[in-house]
């Protein structure tokens, strides 16, 4: 592994800690006022603003000049991101964190076997073998088992 492989790595493991950590903070924000689509709007407010911060932080302010001239389809990321919010901030009260981003994690081993095997999205394509689909389903069991009732 090269070392900005290993920082890549740092970086995911990171964001993928976050997950569940803002699940579970939206959440909570979600039922102490009484409603998680506002608790949505407020987390999606204060993540514009530090995106935005970024950006012009990292001088790539006119990249915002860009946008409008970009193919709709990819503002779909938006109502992705939006679903995952207000669902994760409604059901993991009812559902519990885990069970809820434990099926996320599900969702999203499924999502990136289909992405990588045929290239969508620009993605780099890495065909289905046999060794890399037996990962896929020894990770989709984990996710499963980690989620079992105790006995």
């Amino acid at each position: 592994m090269t070392p900005e492989t290993l920082k890549y790595a740092i970086i995911m493991l990171a964001a993928g800690v976050g997950v569940p950590v803002l699940a579970a903070l939206n959440a909570q924000l979600g039922a102490r006022i009484g409603s998680p689509a506002a608790a949505a709007a407020v987390i999606f407010l204060i993540g514009s603003v530090i995106a935005a911060l970024v950006a012009f932080l990292l001088q790539h302010g006119s990249a915002f000049g860009l946008v409008a001239s970009q193919p709709r389809h990819l503002f779909l990321a938006g109502v992705l991101i939006a679903f995952y919010l207000l669902s994760i901030s409604w059901i993991a009260p009812r559902f519990g964190v885990g069970n809820a981003v434990m099926f996320v994690l599900l969702g999203q081993i499924l999502a990136i076997s289909v992405i990588d095997h045929f290239g969508l999205f620009g993605a780099r394509l890495r065909p289905l073998d046999l060794a890399r689909s037996a990962g896929i389903v020894l990770m989709a069991v984990g996710v499963v088992l980690a989620q079992r009732p105790p006995h």
